[in-house]
């Protein structure tokens, strides 16, 4: 074998793709080269599973600077036999001295490139190597797998600013031992070179690697590890078996390599987060990790990660005896199964990652995914009126449509388009739209059913339109923490004592039958209302009184929700000023629009809050019965789990302990 070089493609008598024209088989996708890349190349790697395994896939994102030591390998290597010319081939400027930046795609547990390397062999079921390699376009030959026609490997070509990739692999031979194999592949345009037998042109399409015989071929075995170790490659174990794509130069859409790891970090959760759950006996599918420089950077586990958890949640009713069949009457076909959750739960706060799937202030998207679970969009539905309500979904198609929905992706994998398709098959993807529209609708519906023409809101949704609605009782003010500087609604009261007067802004209201101050705040599903709140200075006070210093509730700002765990709870922060023993009780009651007062007992079809604890300053929760504790400037906080579609009224009332 000849020490390895690089192989341009010249233009056979019968013509070839041009390397432009592979280029652009990704078409324009609406997602960045990133998430592309994170996408295409897990797909790539589930459908290279080894089968059976137990194993889960390991796939793995580093980045890197070639270290001095190795920077001059790579020069001296991948520049003998280049085309000269930037224009033609840019690689060689790359090169140049100068630092060298590397972004490799890692999996093992997987097949490698196997098969035959020549692609007028690759007649059997086994040509991973020439259909990754060599082949444009090939039909999926994985049953159930994520890919469809073999255009996602064009991501790692598109991702390197000189088009450039080197592919390490290890596999199985077909007489049951392994290889490694090691090759480099450019894809970048067609041009025309003046030779001295004239003119001649080529594809654009280059290889690097053992250009002895009529074709150029990978380097193998010791040929291949030796000139991996010489490029500071991570060998293979003696037994282990994958793919190693090393992309050159990669494009970080101006993201310092830092933040590109934290982005494809989040990315590889929201776009494989169900491959990284574990579901009953099974564990996780695949295990994921992003370096850069040597330095993890955190995968987000979707079961802790808001609004994902909502997400895994659906996933595990849909797959359930909670999820529903959906179904197309005419022609008559089962589509897949649905699950859909509804949260109260806080704003959420929007990343580079959400934003790219156009998931911003709320969650009320239904996740689309074929039989291998992969995702393949998150659907929008109807938007719920307030940022503190949300809803997920996750639909899975059946087996037996596995071919329909693939026939309905764009190359990209990432939508489903019935305009594609000819009858029936786009009746069965739009009948689907349908199905979940009406699943949605049901969900954002009172008692399960919405009337005919009525508006799909949710009840409780959007406190700003609920502010109207309470008032009449004493106690009871009509302000809304959505409302505009200066709406509050004030009701005053006259005070005995001077550490009574409440401090700013609303009202305060007296508790009868007791030596105490009781306040109150109200909390809808998805905002927040303030009821009866002691901040407002007192105008009529009675001067000629001695103050008598009772114990009193000082709150501290609005009510708001909070996460614990994986539900959303609603947090009202106050101090006991007054010192002395004393103990507080809560009182919780609950409205529904349009209802008259408050409920002690759940209307019909709503739940009631709960409270969860008391909260102390060092995050201690104490249990949710009577707070027995000394007055002072410290500051607790009463944790309640609001009751879904109602608007959740606290209450907190202090009395001095008598001393025996």
């Amino acid at each position: 074998m000849t020490a390895p070089r690089w192989f341009s493609q010249p233009y056979p008598p019968d013509g070839a793709s041009a390397a432009e024209g592979i280029r652009n088989q990704l078409g324009r996708p609406e997602l960045d080269l990133l998430t592309i890349l994170v996408r295409e190349s897990a797909q790539n790697s589930w459908d290279a599973r080894v089968i059976p395994s137990t194993a889960p896939v390991e796939y793995r994102i580093d980045m890197w600077t070639v270290s001095p030591a190795h920077a001059n390998t790579w020069r001296e290597l991948l520049s003998d036999g280049a085309p000269a010319g930037a224009d033609t081939f840019p690689l060689r400027e790359t090169l140049r001295p100068g630092s060298i930046r590397l972004l490799a795609v890692s999996d093992r547990g997987t097949r490698g490139l196997g098969g035959p390397t020549r692609a007028d062999d690759a007649v059997g079921p086994d040509r991973d190597f020439v259909s990754f390699i060599r082949n444009i376009g090939e039909p999926r030959d994985t049953a159930l797998g994520g890919g469809t026609y073999g255009f996602g490997k064009g991501i790692f070509y598109l991702l390197s600013k000189p088009g450039t990739i080197l592919v390490h692999s290890r596999c199985r031979t077909a007489m049951g031992g392994f290889e490694t194999r090691l090759i480099g592949c450019t894809l970048w345009k067609s041009y025309a070179a003046t030779e001295p037998t004239g003119t001649r042109r080529y594809t654009g399409r280059h290889w690097w690697g053992d250009t002895s015989g009529d074709v150029v071929e990978p380097l193998v075995g010791e040929a291949a590890e030796a000139a991996a170790l010489r490029l500071g490659l991570k060998a293979f174990g003696p037994t282990e078996t994958g793919t190693t794509t090393v992309v050159i130069d990669p494009n970080l859409d101006e993201l310092e390599p830092t933040q590109a790891a934290d982005y494809l970090a989040e990315t590889i959760a929201w776009h494989l987060w169900p491959k990284m759950i574990s579901t009953g006996q099974s564990p996780a599918a695949m295990r994921f990790s992003v370096t850069c420089d040597g330095v993890q950077h955190s995968v987000p586990d979707p079961r802790e990660t808001r609004p994902l958890n909502m997400f895994v949640a659906a996933y595990e009713k849909m797959a359930g005896p909670g999820g529903s069949d959906l179904h197309c009457l005419k022609p008559k076909r089962r589509l897949g199964r649905l699950g859909l959750v509804k949260r109260i739960m806080p704003a959420l706060e929007p990343t580079r990652a959400s934003r790219m799937l156009s998931i911003e202030d709320v969650v009320h998207h239904v996740c689309l995914m074929r039989p291998a679970e992969l995702v393949v969009t998150y659907q929008p539905g109807p938007k719920p009126p307030s940022i503190n309500q949300g809803y997920a979904g996750v639909f899975r198609a059946v087996e037996d449509m596995d071919e329909i929905y693939a026939k309905a992706e764009p190359p990209t994998h990432d939508a489903w388009n019935p305009q594609s398709l000819d009858r029936p098959e786009s009746t069965f993807v739009q009948t689907t739209f349908t199905r979940i529209a009406e699943a949605q609708a049901q969900l954002l519906s009172l008692g399960g059913g919405a009337r005919p023409g009525a508006s799909n809101m949710a009840l409780g949704a959007a406190s700003s339109l609920f502010s109207g609605l309470v008032g009449g009782a004493w106690g009871i003010g009509g302000a809304t923490a959505y409302s505009k500087p200066g709406s509050t609604a004030v009701r005053r009261s006259r005070t005995r004592d001077a550490d009574e007067i409440p401090e700013s802004g609303r009202a305060a209201s007296s508790s009868s039958g007791t030596d105490s101050l009781a306040t109150s705040g109200r909390q809808t599903a998805t905002g927040v209302e303030s009821v009866g709140r002691p901040d407002h200075e007192a105008s009529e006070v009675d001067d000629t009184r001695i103050p008598r210093r009772r114990p009193r509730v000082q709150y501290i700002g609005d009510p708001y929700f909070d996460d614990r765990g994986d539900a959303a709870v609603l947090v009202q922060e106050f101090r006991l000023p007054v010192p002395g023993t004393q103990q507080v009780r809560i009182d919780l009651a609950v409205t529904l629009p349009g209802s008259a007062g408050r409920e002690t007992d759940p209307p019909l079809g709503a739940g009631m809050p709960e409270l969860l604890g008391w909260e102390d300053r060092d995050g201690r929760l104490h249990a949710p019965d009577v707070l027995v504790t000394e007055g002072s400037e410290s500051v607790w906080r009463a944790v309640v789990r609001p009751a879904p579609d109602t608007m959740t009224e606290i209450g907190l009332r202090v009395e001095a302990v008598k001393e025996t």
